[in-house]
């Protein structure tokens, strides 16, 4: 096969369309870590975002919205749970590095409110979808058969369920508060068979976080 031929069909691969969004969001994410500047954080989400709608079309999952509005109800008890226990999980022994958090402000000390906007659309809209694509649909699956696709949700067990709360722990400071949020999402997940309920958990949990940073201005949990 040409080699032309070969990436064409990686880059259009189901795994690729789900790895490449979130593998993107990490890079920036690093990259900000030494470039501290605010701007950054919203081109990062607008290059994401783009990724995600080139991508849309392969992501098959995504078609159909769940029709049972219990599996609704439990996105937005089990999204604002989760909230709650991101905001109380914050002991030093259970977060690793001190990041002072994207902080919009103006040079008055007054909040940006565009800048937080922006922030916040991205935080809510467009974090939740690429990282449920991610872990959600391809990790979590992919850990019991690499054909993902035909892999049903309720079937996934214990060990994927546990590594992949793991990774996504890893991925955030808050480790215990991202293992338990991890745990909830892949639960909605595996129980609705159907990713737009974990992506609505998630959508709730930071639309209410962002909120709460903006009110009380504590940065270090954004």
């Amino acid at each position: 096969m040409p080699m032309a031929v070969q990436v064409i069909v990686i880059a259009s691969s189901p795994a690729f369309a789900r790895c490449v969004p979130f593998g993107l969001f990490i890079a920036l994410l690093a990259l900000s870590s030494i470039v501290v500047q605010p701007w950054l954080v919203i081109v990062r989400n607008l290059l994401v975002a783009s990724v995600l709608l080139f991508y849309w079309k392969y992501y098959v999952e995504l078609r159909v919205l769940p029709a049972r509005r219990s599996d609704w109800f439990l996105a937005l008890t089990s999204g604002v749970a989760v909230f709650v226990a991101w905001t109380l999980l914050d002991h030093d022994w259970i977060v690793t590095g001190g990041a002072p958090g994207f902080r919009p402000l103006l040079p008055t000390g007054e909040v940006d409110w565009l800048m937080a906007a922006l922030r916040l659309v991205g935080f809510a809209l467009v974090v939740p979808v690429m990282e449920e694509l991610f872990w959600r649909s391809f990790l979590l699956r992919w850990l019991e058969q690499h054909e993902f696709l035909s892999f049903p949700p309720s079937r996934v067990g214990l060990r994927a369920l546990v590594i992949t709360a793991a990774l996504f722990a890893l991925e955030h400071n808050q480790w215990v508060a991202g293992a338990v949020a991890s745990i909830v999402y892949s639960a909605l997940y595996m129980r609705s068979g159907n990713l737009w309920v974990p992506i609505a958990a998630h959508t709730v949990t930071n639309l209410a976080l962002g909120t709460w940073v903006i009110w009380t201005r504590n940065w270090q949990f954004w």
